[in-house]
């Protein structure tokens, strides 16, 4: 199984933080840019579904939900492997020898369903020229930030975010993995209009679990009972995905992501950041905010 391969691999070096490049401008693992000619040609089926979101914004969540429909509710098929195996992460290079995301999908037989953090102009064209479809997950800005920083703290996949205060002006200049949230958020809001993209909100995951879940069976394509979207429900729910080892990355031995320091599945709810933000971060976070999305169309929710 993947998952026991992956794991023998994963003990057989020491994860240092990796150094950061770019690629068009966009912050990366410097060993994603050295991959990069490679990743940019990854030969797209038609079957693919791509599943995308910015760091820390629910796609976990949503690998686990689209897992569940194409097994059709079957919870052991869904224990398998690492959601880590069952859905490659098309940028992710580890070091050798474990593989990278493009060797596992490479590997992998048709229909894939594949994970990215990439913005919209690093989408490999295939996907585009294949009509694949892509599920975008967009969480709100300030819950995002929260999450993705203590989440920094505890995966020596990414560089030390250093302290909370550098940390939140980073993330306001876009200088974080992955680049502007801004950015992100309005590209792909963009591109629904263009390409075949199912664009939804962590936050009305959280308010209608079960609707958002049907919003995605029908944009898959998927005709299933009530009784296995009922299936789908509760196994997705926050604690259960929490206690789930094939979910919540507990599989990852501690040199890689560091539990103790922060779970990868912290609280999951919305309004976090009121726990963290000074009142002088919330109002300069405000006033760039409505700089950078008044007018976009694009509105999150920041608390339920």
């Amino acid at each position: 199984m993947a998952f026991e391969k992956n794991s023998a691999l994963f003990q057989s070096f020491v994860m240092q933080r990796p150094q950061m490049g770019q690629v068009m401008g966009i912050p990366l693992d410097q060993n994603t840019c050295d991959a990069w000619k490679d990743i940019w040609n990854f030969h797209a089926h038609p079957e693919d579904v791509l599943l995308a979101s910015y760091p820390k914004a629910g796609i976990t969540w949503l690998q686990e939900v689209v897992d569940m429909m194409y097994q059709g509710g079957d919870i052991e098929k869904c224990h398998r492997a690492p959601t880590y195996d069952r859905h490659p992460f098309l940028e992710a290079v580890a070091p050798k020898p474990v593989p990278s995301g493009l060797e596992l999908a490479e590997e992998m037989e048709c229909p894939r369903v594949l994970k990215t953090h990439l913005p919209i102009q690093l989408i490999p064209p295939s996907f585009w020229q294949q009509n694949c479809k892509v599920i975008y997950v967009a969480r709100n800005a300030k819950d995002t930030l929260v999450s993705y920083f203590f989440f920094q703290r505890m995966t020596k996949g990414l560089p030390d975010p250093g302290t909370w205060d550098d940390y939140f002006m980073a993330f306001l200049s876009g200088k974080l993995p992955w680049g502007s949230w801004f950015d992100h958020v309005n590209g792909w809001w963009k591109a629904k209009d263009e390409h075949r993209v199912l664009y939804i909100f962590y936050e009305d995951m959280k308010k209608d679990l079960r609707c958002e879940i049907q919003k995605v069976m029908r944009f898959l394509d998927k005709d299933l009972t009530e009784e296995v979207l009922e299936k789908i429900c509760q196994h997705t729910t926050f604690q259960a995905m929490k206690e789930n080892p094939m979910a919540n990355y507990t599989t990852m031995p501690t040199a890689v992501m560091d539990q103790s320091v922060s779970p990868f599945m912290r609280k999951g709810i919305v309004g976090d950041w009121k726990n963290h933000f000074l009142v002088s971060q919330n109002e300069l976070f405000d006033q760039e905010y409505k700089r950078r999305m008044e007018g976009t169309g694009l509105d999150f929710c920041s608390y339920i």
